[in-house]
């Protein structure tokens, strides 16, 4: 598997349009109520996930039915439906992750699907958090290059670890060189690039990269 979509159950209004990225090498799984929206956008359904406590009998009835790759589980657990089907799809070693439907309604939710995605940090898969008006990725220390695109104007970075050390922003409209930020501050956030290409480095600590719509 080159990439995994994985379709969690929040508010359907923040979903971008999923057919977008649709392509060979997706594999769509649902987590939750986030099965009915890939089944509405007729995306061919892989897995799902969930205990499936927000969806009617009747839906949950026809899922049974007709998907056999479905792992249901009991509503009192010690793990979100989101998080268990991101360990399952970090087994299945993807070059890139795609996390749907896992922004807006409940802010205790929303905080912990962002955090979620440090359990990428650690192997060779890229997990993107992505709703209709953001892309959030998280970094580790390095170099990385980042093209200009005309919908995602806005690009702001934001420490996740107490300290981010050595941050350098290169055709940047407000660029750095070699700077400290601690957790909390708001010296990077609403950037831009001036150029068609620009580039991010840092040495130490957790970066956060969040890209917006105007």
């Amino acid at each position: 598997m080159k990439t995994i979509a994985l379709v969690a159950g929040g508010p359907k209004e923040n979903l971008p349009y999923l057919n977008n990225f649709n392509h060979q090498d997706v594999t769509w799984v649902g987590i939750d109520k986030g099965t009915i929206y890939v089944k509405e956008c007729g995306l061919p359904l892989a897995y799902a996930f969930g205990d499936f406590d927000s969806i009617s009998e009747n839906e949950k009835f026809s899922l049974t039915e007709e998907q056999q790759n479905i792992s249901i589980y009991p509503p009192e657990k010690d793990k979100t439906d989101t998080e268990l089907a991101l360990e399952w799809a970090l087994t299945q070693k993807p070059k890139l992750i795609q996390l749907f439907g896992a922004t807006g309604g409940r802010l205790d939710h929303l905080l912990a699907n962002i955090h979620l995605l440090l359990m990428g940090l650690s192997t060779d898969t890229k997990i993107e958090l992505i709703d209709c008006q953001n892309q959030i990725t998280l970094y580790r220390p390095g170099t990385y290059t980042i093209m200009k695109h005309k919908d995602w104007k806005y690009i702001s970075f934001i420490p996740v670890s107490q300290e981010v050390k050595g941050i350098t922003l290169i055709g940047f409209k407000y660029p750095l060189n070699n700077c400290h930020i601690t957790m909390g501050s708001t010296l990077c956030i609403s950037n831009e690039l001036i150029c068609e290409q620009g580039t991010f480095s840092f040495l130490e600590g957790i970066l956060l990269m969040v890209r917006s719509r105007d």
